[in-house]
């Protein structure tokens, strides 16, 4: 985590959960880049250096805005395979890992070059994504120093690998499982990224590098075509947005959860004046009703291009002062939520213009579908896992169709330019830190860093816990979890810092165009200011 004295001056910035990935993007902002080429650098080598939470096998949903405060969504989400063949029928569970989930195609490198065309449009960028990729293809040729956070769910996964089709010979070598620290090597990786680097980010999709992934998924039996990967394009659409105190709020829209999380923000809006303390029993139960409510009505979120849902009305002020007047300041609602799994990284720049990017990228779930695919060295997707067999849901499989994604990088614009750029790590739990994370920053004015510090909490279903509990760090102290409890949360407590609490990044522009910010203490990253 970076100490904000040390950063507070600075006019731009990235933010990564790793510190190498980090150095890349400040390397690309030193030289005069944009916070689009510093986020490519840094996603880059995120892909290289936390395989485990995301890959070019994955998608990514962005945020940008310029200076002035234009904001816009590039929705990098891969589309459903046109012949599934048995893998989707009607009533019949998608697998979760292996061939079978592998139902969607991947459209992260599309969307670095999608991203990276517009920075040279509208934001003056010069640099390539050859020049961009280039230390990621190094690191994964010669070799780094592998990650606590890479090792743990290597370990937490042991059990697993062994049917995960080419998977051991590149993540646990002769059978072999690495130790944090210990070198570690991804030559055909390499191969895959220099490829993309000579050819163009096309090539993934319609090149001699799209030639080798089909017949590395084809080999195990994933449906995915090259006519499938042909047809995956990274969508600019409009964000949708909420007011909040002073400032504007703004995420992706469907089929993203982001209309989850501002309807979150717009639930605890309409609660009115935050007259409690930061942190104390009542910050946290009504951040946690907020969530049920806003859940109730995520459900209905899917591929706008084949839902038929009012997604507008989600966020209507009269929608949202009806679930704000559904929430009892003294107990706790029901949770008859199902869970959804998923893991991610976030990470986001701001350039010395005043450029912004606020991005995350993905796999899934941790390892993604667990494939590799061929002698490409790529981790596939399972986001075909995503979708519903129930013809009648907003989320039901079709071939073309984009599954409901938890994805929704965040940011935020006072006096209608940047303020905050946020994310985080954590699937169902994205909407919940992020919640948490805002009103520490924006209605109690803590720093960037503080608020990533402080205890956080998790409500319903885990890949380790199949309650449906209220998960809270332990340091949020006794007050807090015996007013809860007698308020009627079935509570269960974690360690401080809890690998369950997600890993969340901000940065924060102040009005004078200087910047703070931090990553989180979860994470093994850094916020780097230049």
């Amino acid at each position: 985590m970076s100490d904000p004295a040390s950063i507070h001056r600075h006019r731009a910035m990235i933010t990564s959960p790793s510190t190498a990935a980090s150095e890349a993007g400040a390397k690309v902002l030193r030289d005069g880049g944009t916070a689009i080429e510093a986020v490519i650098a840094t996603a880059a080598m995120l892909a290289v250096t936390y395989p485990h939470f995301c890959g070019i096998g994955g998608d990514a949903v962005w945020m940008v805005s310029d200076g002035s405060g234009k904001v816009q969504s590039f929705l990098g989400i891969g589309q459903a395979v046109q012949n599934p063949g048995s893998f989707a029928d009607e009533g019949k569970p998608i697998p979760l890992r292996g061939p079978g989930s592998t139902l969607t195609t991947a459209c992260t490198v599309d969307s670095w070059q999608h991203a990276l065309d517009h920075s040279a449009r509208h934001w003056n960028g010069k640099k390539t994504l050859s020049d961009l990729i280039a230390p990621a293809i190094d690191l994964a040729e010669n070799g780094f120093p592998i990650s606590t956070s890479q090792c743990f769910w290597l370990d937490f996964r042991k059990d697993d690998i062994a049917n995960w089709p080419g998977f051991i010979d590149i993540f646990a070598p002769n059978g072999k499982m690495p130790v944090a620290g210990e070198m570690f090597y991804q030559p055909q990786l390499a191969e895959s990224l220099k490829l993309i680097a000579q050819n163009g980010a096309r090539d993934f999709y319609e090149g001699t590098l799209s030639d080798r992934i089909v017949a590395g998924l084809s080999a195990v039996g994933s449906p995915i075509t090259k006519a499938d990967l042909a047809k995956t394009h990274t969508r600019t659409v409009d964000a949708v947005s909420l007011d909040y105190g002073d400032v504007t709020l703004f995420a992706p829209p469907a089929p993203t959860q982001g209309l989850a999380t501002l309807m979150t923000m717009g639930v605890l809006r309409e609660l009115g004046p935050k007259n409690w303390a930061e942190g104390n029993s009542d910050h946290f139960h009504l951040v946690v009703e907020a969530i049920k409510q806003a859940f109730l009505e995520r459900d209905q979120i899917g591929d706008p291009d084949f839902a038929q849902t009012d997604f507008a009305a989600m966020l209507d002020p009269a929608n949202l002062a009806r679930a704000a007047r559904s929430v009892s300041t003294e107990t706790a609602m029901d949770w008859p939520h199902p869970f959804r799994h998923g893991d991610t990284v976030f990470l986001a720049a701001r350039d010395a213009q005043g450029n912004c990017a606020s991005v995350l990228q993905s796999t899934y779930f941790d390892w993604g579908s667990g494939v590799v695919a061929g002698d490409t060295g790529i981790v596939w997707q399972n986001r075909g896992a995503a979708f519903t067999t129930n013809p009648d849901h907003p989320n039901c499989f079709k071939p073309g169709k984009r599954p409901f994604y938890t994805l929704n990088p965040g940011l935020a614009l006072r006096n209608g330019k940047p303020h905050l750029l946020y994310g985080t790590q954590g699937a169902d739990g994205q909407p919940q830190t992020l919640a948490m994370l805002l009103t520490r920053v924006l209605d109690f004015d803590l720093s960037p860093a503080e608020a990533l510090a402080k205890s956080r909490f998790l409500l319903g279903k885990t890949f380790s816990d199949s309650n449906d509990s209220l998960k809270i760090e332990v340091d949020a102290g006794d007050e807090v979890f015996d007013t809860l409890s007698k308020r009627g949360h079935i509570l269960r407590a974690i360690e401080a810092q809890s690998a369950l609490a997600g890993q969340a990044g901000i940065i924060r522009i102040d009005d004078d165009g200087f910047v703070d910010g931090a990553h989180d203490p979860r994470s093994d990253g850094m916020a780097i200011g230049v």
